[in-house]
C-alpha cells in the first residue's frame, strides 16, 4: 500500500510540473486578420502591413507573395541613353518577416512585410535592340493583383500554415 501511495504521489508530482511548464505557452486557437492590410507601391517592391489576432505565444513568420505582376522595363545603351523595353514581362515577388514571440501581445500583432525586387531580365528578354544594351525593371505593376499572405507559427503553437488573400487596390507609384 505504501509503495502504491508513493507511485501515485510521484505521478501527481509529474503531472503538476507538466501543467505548470505547459501553462507558459499559449497556442493559437483561431488565427485571423483584424483588418484589411495596407499596401504601398515602392516601384519595384511592395510593402504591406497586416494585423493578426488569435496567435499563440510563439515566433511568427509571415510571407507575402504577389504572382504574375506586370513590369515596365528600360533598356540602356553604352552611352547611357534609355529606351523603353519592348517585351515587358510578368514577375513573382516575395517577402518574409519573422516576428519574435515577445512582440505578440495578447495574441495580437501587426506585421510589416516588403517584397524583394525582382531579378532584371536579360536585354533579349526585355526586347532591347541588341546584347550591348542593359535591361532593368523600372516598375512593377501591383494594382489589381492578388497578395497572398502565408502565416506560420513555430512549435509548440499551431504550426499549420494559414493563408489569407487580398486584392491589391489601385496604387500610385512613388
Amino acid at each position: 500500500m505504501k509503495d502504491n501511495l508513493k507511485a501515485i504521489l510521484s505521478l501527481l508530482s509529474v503531472f503538476s510540473v507538466l501543467s505548470v511548464v505547459g501553462a507558459g505557452f499559449a497556442t493559437a486557437q483561431n488565427v485571423h486578420v483584424k483588418r484589411a492590410p495596407t499596401f504601398t507601391d515602392n516601384g519595384v517592391t511592395l510593402s504591406s502591413t497586416l494585423c493578426f489576432a488569435g496567435l499563440g505565444n510563439c515566433d511568427l513568420t509571415v510571407q507575402l507573395t504577389v504572382n504574375d505582376a506586370g513590369t515596365q522595363t528600360t533598356c540602356t545603351n553604352q552611352g547611357g541613353n534609355q529606351a523603353p523595353g519592348q517585351n515587358p514581362g510578368n514577375v513573382t515577388v516575395t517577402g518574409v518577416t519573422t516576428v519574435p514571440a515577445g512582440a505578440i501581445k495578447n495574441g495580437n500583432v501587426c506585421v510589416p512585410v516588403t517584397t524583394q525586387a525582382p531579378t532584371n531580365p536579360t536585354p533579349q528578354e526585355a526586347g532591347c535592340p541588341n546584347g550591348n544594351w542593359s535591361a532593368a525593371i523600372a516598375d512593377v505593376i501591383f494594382s489589381g493583383k492578388i497578395a497572398t499572405f502565408i502565416v506560420t507559427q513555430a512549435a509548440p503553437c499551431d504550426t499549420s500554415p494559414h493563408q489569407f488573400t487580398f486584392t491589391i487596390p489601385t496604387l500610385s507609384n512613388p
